[in-house]
């Protein structure tokens, strides 16, 4: 359904990505940035997923100042390979790269966000940092209780899982105390990646609410 893409940066630098295209007008657009295993299977997936509900989707390889093309699966071995993008993440440059890709698609008329796990966090930066978004939605993101200060400038919504390992609960209670504004979501027994059908973490039961959900809530704010 999709297709690779080259993406622009404001400060020159090409990186690529995904993107697909629904098989008719598009309600909006929603750019999807990856977990630390690149824009893989799943994120693909994601996007496709996305361009049957009737979006644009896109995915922008953030990773590619690094390591270009970086895709990996989740077995034990390649997660460790992947952990080292979020020793010392840019995150200055990884959010220059989301505006780039909020840009490509700004034409197609209101664009939304959504990330996960690593991704989950550059959402919600986006949110509070970035121009062109109408609404935020960021899974497991585990650096949101760092950049919880900062107030998101369009509706968001994050999705926590509580048996997740790299997220406290009493993290999610920062960020709720924080930020009252943001629509948080706790999925009793879930752990870290859940959403993902590829991962051995996947909670089904927890991704039929919490997939619904976001689609319902961009549904909400990406309205003409």
């Amino acid at each position: 359904m999709g297709q690779d893409i080259t993406l622009t940066a404001s400060d020159g630098f090409k990186l690529g990505g995904y993107r697909a295209d629904p098989a008719g007008a598009p309600k909006g657009a929603i750019v999807v940035i990856q977990e630390i295993f690149g824009v893989n299977h799943h994120i693909r997936s994601v996007c496709d997923r996305l361009a049957q509900e009737g979006y644009v989707a896109i995915a922008p390889s953030i990773f590619d100042r690094s390591e270009p093309n970086f895709q990996s699966g989740y077995s034990p071995d390649e997660i460790a390979v992947a952990r080292k993008f979020v020793a010392n993440p840019d995150w200055a440059a990884m959010l220059r790269d989301t505006q780039a890709a909020i840009d490509a698609v700004k034409d197609v008329g209101a664009v939304g966000i959504i990330g996960f796990c690593l991704g989950g966090s550059v959402a919600y930066a986006a949110a509070t940092k970035l121009t062109g978004l109408r609404a935020a939605v960021g899974y497991y993101g585990g650096a949101v209780v760092r950049f919880a200060d900062d107030k998101p400038k369009v509706p968001t919504q994050l999705h926590f899982g509580e048996k997740d390992s790299g997220i406290p609960l009493t993290d999610v209670e920062t960020i709720k105390a924080k930020r009252p504004e943001v629509e948080v979501h706790i999925y009793p027994g879930a752990q870290h990646g859940f959403h993902c059908d590829e991962r051995a973490s996947y909670d089904k039961a927890s991704a039929d609410i919490a997939w619904p959900r976001s689609l319902a809530f961009f549904a909400k704010h990406l309205r003409a």
